[in-house]
C-alpha cells in the first residue's frame, strides 16, 4: 500500500491517542481514508456534516479526549461550521480536518469544484486555531498546534487544511517516531500565583456570608469544589454545565439559573463570591436579557482564561489559573482554620431559601416539566442527558440537577442552535457504552438533523430518543404571542414518529402521563435498545 500523507495522519492520531474519527467522504477527500481499513481507528459516519460536528462533540464531552472530524472541502467545512461554533462556545475540544482545492487552485475563482472564496477565514472565525498546510513536511508541527489548542488552557475547537495536491505526497520514507518524537500535547496549566491565593484564602476565611459561583470549567476539580463549599459554608450557585458538581440533595447546592430573582438576592447578599470556571455568560445570568445582574461586593475570580478574567463583571482578585489547583491551594491554606458548623449551617439555609424560592418563580409548566426531568434522573441516574433548545430543557436550565458532573449538556446555552441533540447524544452513547443515554429534542428541533436517526442503530447506542410534541416551535410562538406578536411561522407540522421510528428499527412509545413515562424509562433502563419516546406536551402543562 502507498504511504501518503493522508494514511501517515492517520498513523499520527493514532499515536496521540485517537481511537474514533467522526467523517463523511468525498472525491476531495479519498486520501484520508488511505490506510483506514488497517488502522485501529474507527471510522463512524454520519448524514450531513453538522451532525457529524456534533457528534463528536458529544463524544469529546463525554470521553475528555477531542472529537476529531474528517470533512471535504466547500460544503463540507461550511456545513460543519455551525458545529465549531457551538464547540468554541462551550470550550470543547474538536478537530476538523479538511481537504482544499489543489494549493495552484486556491483563489483562484475559476470555479472548480467546491471552491470557496476564503474557506481557511471561514473556519478561523470559530476555531482557537486554524492552519493551512504550505508543504506536506508542516503536518507533525500544525498537529502538534492543534492538539495544544485542544488540550492546555480553555479548550477551543481546531482546524487543519489540506490541499488535495499534498494529500496524497510520498511519505514512506518519512519515520514516525521522528515527527511525533517531542510532540505531545503540552497538557501544562495556569497554577495562579501564590499572594494572591492567599490573599483569596483570607477573604473567604473572614467572610461571614459568602456564596460560590460555579461553571464548566470546575468539573476537572470536583471534590476540591465541594470540599472547599463544605469547608466555608458556601451555597454553591451551579451554571448549566456545572449541574452535579454538587449532587442533588447536598444542603449547599443550588441548581438554579443566577437569572432568577431569588439567586441573585442570594449572590447579592453575599459578602464574598468566590467564581471558578464561569465566564458569566449571559445565557447562565441574564436568560431573560434584563441587564440587571446585581453588583458584587467583592469578587473573587478563578479562571483558566486570562482574557476572560476582564470579561463581565470586575472581580477584586483575578487568579488565572486552572480549578484544580487553585482550589487545591485554598484548601490547604484554609486548612489550620477551625470548622465553624454555624456558618456551615448558614450556608445550608441560604442555599435551601434560594431553591424554594427560585421554584415558586418558575410556571406551573416549567415546574412539571423539571418534574419530568427529576423522574428520569432518579430511576436512571447513570444516564446521560443531552438536550437540545426544546421547553423542557429551557425549563431543566432553569431548576434543575444532575446525577453527576457532566450527565447533563445541552445546546439551549451560549451558541444555541438546533438540531444538537440527537448527533450529541448518538457521539455520548459511543463514548460510554455502558451508559444509557436520553436525547431531549423538540419536534421542531430534531428536524433540523432528522438524517441522524440513523446513526444511532449505526453505533449500537444506548439511546431513548425522547421528542416534546408541541407541534412547532412552541417556544418561539410563547415568546412571539408574549410581546404582541401574532404567531406566524411557528406551527410547523411534525412527522408522525411512529413511522420514522419503525423505518429506521426502532421501538416506538407515547407518553401521554407521569406514570407511563416511568414505565417506559424503567423499560428502557432494563434493556439495551433505541427507543422513541414521543410526549404530548399539552398533556404537561
Amino acid at each position: 500500500m502507498t504511504a501518503t500523507l493522508g494514511s501517515f495522519l492517520l498513523k499520527a492520531l493514532e499515536a496521540r491517542g485517537v481511537r474514533h474519527v467522526f467523517g463523511i467522504p468525498g472525491v476531495h477527500n479519498l486520501e484520508l481514508y488511505r490506510g483506514m481499513a488497517a488502522s485501529r481507528i474507527r471510522h463512524v459516519g454520519a448524514r450531513h456534516e453538522q451532525g457529524l460536528g456534533f457528534m463528536a462533540d458529544g463524544y469529546a464531552r463525554i470521553s475528555g479526549r477531542p472529537g476529531v472530524c474528517f470533512t471535504i472541502t466547500g460544503p463540507g467545512l461550511t456545513n460543519i461550521t455551525t458545529a465549531l461554533a457551538q464547540a468554541y462556545g462551550d470550550s470543547i475540544p474538536l478537530l476538523v480536518i479538511s481537504s482544499e482545492n489543489r494549493t495552484s487552485e486556491i483563489g483562484t475563482g475559476r470555479g472548480f469544484l467546491h471552491e470557496t472564496r476564503d474557506q481557511l477565514g471561514i473556519a478561523a472565525r470559530v476555531t482557537g486555531f486554524s492552519h493551512r498546510l504550505r508543504t506536506a513536511e508542516e503536518l507533525p508541527q500544525v498537529l502538534q498546534q492543534a492538539f495544544n489548542c485542544m488540550t492546555s488552557g480553555r479548550p477551543r475547537p481546531a482546524y487543519i487544511e489540506i490541499p488535495r495536491d499534498l494529500l496524497d505526497t510520498d511519505t514512506s520514507a518519512w519515520s514516525m517516531t521522528e515527527p511525533i518524537a517531542g510532540n505531545t500535547a503540552d497538557r501544562s496549566q495556569p497554577l495562579g500565583d501564590a499572594p494572591n491565593l492567599a490573599r483569596v484564602a483570607q477573604q473567604l476565611s473572614a467572610a461571614t456570608m459568602p456564596v460560590m459561583l460555579v461553571g464548566g470549567g470546575a468539573r476537572g476539580a470536583v471534590m476540591q469544589v465541594r470540599q472547599l463549599a463544605e469547608m466555608i459554608g458556601a451555597p454553591m450557585v451551579m451554571t448549566v454545565n456545572a449541574r452535579g458538581v454538587l449532587p442533588c440533595h447536598h444542603p449547599l447546592a443550588v441548581p438554579m439559573s443566577a437569572s432568577l430573582s431569588a439567586v441573585r438576592e442570594l449572590i447579592a447578599a453575599a459578602d464574598v463570591a468566590l467564581a471558578v470556571g464561569t465566564e458569566f455568560g449571559p445565557t447562565d445570568y441574564d436568560m431573560y436579557s434584563k441587564g440587571d445582574f446585581p453588583p458584587l461586593r467583592n469578587l473573587l475570580r478563578i479562571d483558566i482564561d486570562a482574557e476572560q478574567l476582564q470579561r463581565g463583571p470586575p472581580p477584586t482578585i483575578g487568579i488565572h489559573s486552572a480549578a484544580t489547583p487553585a482550589v487545591r491551594s485554598l484548601l490547604t491554606l484554609l486548612a489550620p482554620a477551625k470548622p465553624q458548623p454555624a456558618r456551615l449551617l448558614s450556608g445550608e439555609n441560604r442555599a435551601r431559601d434560594a431553591r424554594v424560592r427560585s421554584l415558586s418563580e418558575l410556571t406551573v409548566p416549567m415546574r412539571r416539566q423539571i418534574e419530568l426531568l427529576e423522574c428520569i434522573r432518579d430511576l436512571l441516574p447513570a444516564a446521560i442527558m443531552v438536550g437540545d433548545s426544546t421547553q423542557p430543557v429551557y425549563a431543566g436550565n432553569l431548576g434543575f440537577n444532575a446525577a453527576s458532573p457532566g450527565s447533563w449538556f445541552n445546546s439551549a446555552t451560549g451558541f444555541g442552535t438546533l438540531g444538537y441533540a440527537l448527533p450529541a447524544a448518538t457521539g455520548a452513547g459511543l463514548a460510554a457504552p455502558e451508559r444509557p443515554v436520553i436525547c431531549l429534542t423538540g419536534d421542531g428541533g430534531i428536524q433540523f438533523s432528522l438524517g441522524e436517526l440513523a446513526a444511532p442503530r449505526d453505533v449500537d447506542a444506548w439511546l431513548a430518543i425522547i421528542v416534546w410534541n408541541n407541534h412547532g416551535y412552541g417556544e418561539i410562538k410563547t415568546s412571539m404571542q408574549s410581546i404582541g406578536i401574532e404567531p406566524r411561522g411557528v406551527d410547523v407540522r411534525p412527522p408522525e414518529f411512529h413511522h420514522l421510528a419503525k423505518a429506521y428499527g426502532y421501538v416506538h412509545q407515547m407518553i401521554d402521563s407521569l406514570e407511563s413515562l416511568r414505565r417506559a424509562i424503567r423499560a428502557f433502563g432494563a434493556r439495551r435498545q433505541i427507543v422513541v419516546m414521543e410526549i404530548r406536551a399539552e398533556l404537561f402543562e
